[in-house]
């Protein structure tokens, strides 16, 4: 697999499988055999996911990037046996100096993870783009602080009932499709495909504004399904 698809969902599912550490092997940089250069993305993954391992209480150093040419098998058994001692140094995952010993307190959180993958992605898009040269750069790229403030701070849109018109507006243009809509009916956002891109809160007309914002960890229940119907009050002809 190209290392250009190394992903956060894949490298927070692999914890959450049980592994003790991730090994990540890609082509040198600048040696892509494919224009795209993947394995400057891979690189950018890999620093902000140390960072967001270290914010949920993970030893950072579980997880590793060593890039080296298809010829290069000797890099790549050294780098394996350093990278497989160092782990089994460090030992089994929650048992690591600095980490929570509570297994199932881990895996909560890495869940938790899973869930905010397309709101991390979209925050952090420009970023992860970036080619970065210089090994020097790497540490302090993606900052203990920064990511502390994403996460900590995450924002949920929800539709007023009270509110809400039922236009449709919000529900095509979401581009996850994460709005239960029907005719004459109030919307609801479905939280766990939402992606808090904003396009609902952005295209609400003013003069409803029936979409707002609020903390992730605050976001009202769901209306039940049987109130959801819009009663219209019917014009008055004279």
């Amino acid at each position: 697999m190209c290392s250009g698809r190394v992903d956060i969902a894949l490298l927070s599912r692999a914890f959450l499988n049980g592994l003790d550490g991730v090994f990540v092997g890609a082509c040198r940089l600048d040696e892509c055999n494919y224009v795209t250069n993947g394995n400057y993305y891979a690189l950018t993954t890999v620093l902000l996911f140390k960072r967001i391992m270290e914010y949920i209480g993970v030893n950072p150093e579980r997880l590793m990037i060593q890039f080296m040419s298809s010829a290069e098998a000797n890099v790549f058994v050294e780098s394996v046996n350093n990278f497989v001692k160092k782990i089994k140094g460090i030992g089994p995952l929650g048992k690591g100096m600095g980490e929570a010993g509570d297994i199932k307190i881990l895996m909560e959180r890495f869940k938790n993870i899973m869930n905010l993958v397309p709101y991390i992605k979209l925050m952090k898009n420009d970023k992860l783009a970036v080619r970065l040269k210089d090994p020097k750069d790497y540490d302090e790229f993606f900052t203990k602080e920064e990511i502390e403030e994403m996460l900590m701070n995450v924002v949920a849109y929800y539709i007023m009932p009270e509110k809400c018109q039922a236009c449709m507006l919000c529900a095509r243009r979401c581009p996850v499709e994460a709005i239960i809509s029907a005719k004459s009916e109030i919307h609801v956002i479905d939280q766990e495909k939402c992606i808090k891109c904003g396009s609902c809160f952005d295209v609400c007309p003013e003069r409803i504004r029936a979409v707002t914002k609020v903390p992730a960890s605050e976001v009202p229940p769901p209306i039940p399904e049987n109130q959801r119907r819009i009663m219209r009050k019917e014009r008055q002809v004279s």
